[in-house]
């Protein structure tokens, strides 16, 4: 079974995706922000990350930046809704520049977004 890691500092997100890769058989750990995920992604390495762009401590492009220097093939998906003046399209080219291997803008569409893990993973 596959693991995810969903970092995002809105609970209620956190609360929605795991609810949606759950219910397709995935094994779901959340963080509530970048330092909080690094942390869990170093004790137990998912197979796919899931990160939000805009959050306290450590931001989406930080944290994307340091599992792509712990582990290069680490298979990333960035979530956006925009913040801090900018729209979610900066905050989504620049998580591409960092190494996202998918961007998807807030509010996510949960089918599609379970559809891009599962073709990250090689999962049918």
């Amino acid at each position: 079974m596959a693991r995810i890691l969903i970092i995002d500092d809105e609970e209620d997100i956190r609360v929605l995706l795991r609810m949606a890769f759950e219910e397709c058989g995935f094994e779901v750990d959340e963080a509530g922000d970048g330092e909080e995920g690094l942390e869990v992604f170093r004790r137990q390495p998912p197979d796919l990350v899931i990160t939000d762009m805009v959050m306290p401590r450590k931001d989406g492009s930080e944290t994307i930046a340091e599992i792509r220097q712990s582990l290069p093939d680490m298979k990333i998906i960035a979530i956006s809704g925009g913040g801090q003046g900018l729209d979610s399209d900066e905050y989504l080219d620049e998580a591409e520049g960092y190494g996202a291997d998918r961007v998807f803008d807030k509010p996510v569409n949960l089918l599609d977004l379970v559809d891009a893990a599962c073709e990250l993973l090689n999962i049918e």
